[in-house]
């Protein structure tokens, strides 16, 4: 987490360091960043980014939960937008995340993400769907899902639910990112895989 200091600093100030720290990230992995060049890009002494991050990795999940945090916001906007159809609100973030990472610039942030991650980095990237988040967001979450759409019998499957779909969701962007799928080949393949969870793998008699 940034220091204290990182919060006090005036909102244009706060917004250049953002800027070159999410500029080198978008430009290699995390272990290949070099803290120098954020300082070139916002144009600091290397004491002043002490003074708002531990390490180049402080500032890294910063740049990432903040990430998660918009995916989140997204999610809900989604679930209510679809009268709480999981599986279309799912298929709406995998879709607008997958828009992102094809674009130009910055936006290659999410896929050095994808194309480097490790457990730090995949928990934190998938921490808006995890237990202890939806725990903490259960008003939040749990009353915008349409319950009579899905065939459980406890509120506490939805968490499993939610669990797999998170999965399914996350190997297909690291998926098509790492086999440069085009973004209409991806969504196919994902709305495919989503429907077979959406509709079962086996006959009913």
């Amino acid at each position: 987490m940034p220091k204290p200091t990182f919060y006090n600093l005036n909102e244009e100030k706060r917004h250049i360091l953002i800027e070159a720290a999410k500029k080198e990230f978008s430009r290699v992995s995390l272990y290949e960043a070099s803290i120098s060049n954020i300082l070139k890009s916002a144009g600091i002494p290397r004491g002043s980014f002490y003074q708002y991050f531990e390490d180049k990795e402080d500032a890294f999940f910063y740049l990432l939960n903040e990430h998660t945090q918009e995916r989140h916001e997204e999610f809900l906007f989604n679930l209510k937008k679809y009268q709480g159809d999981l599986f279309q609100a799912f298929i709406e973030v995998f879709s607008h995340t997958l828009k992102r990472s094809h674009s130009e610039g910055q936006s290659n942030f999410i896929k050095n993400v994808l194309l480097n991650m490790n457990y730090k980095i995949e928990k934190a990237f998938t921490k808006f769907i995890s237990k202890e988040e939806l725990s903490k967001r259960y008003d939040e979450v749990f009353h915008l899902v349409d319950w009579d759409s899905l065939n459980i019998s406890e509120e506490n499957q939805v968490y499993h639910i939610l669990q797999i779909l998170s999965a399914v969701t996350f190997h297909n962007l690291v998926h098509s990112i790492s086999n440069d799928l085009t973004f209409e080949e991806a969504v196919t393949k994902y709305k495919v895989e989503i429907q077979l969870l959406q509709t079962g793998m086996t006959k009913t008699s």
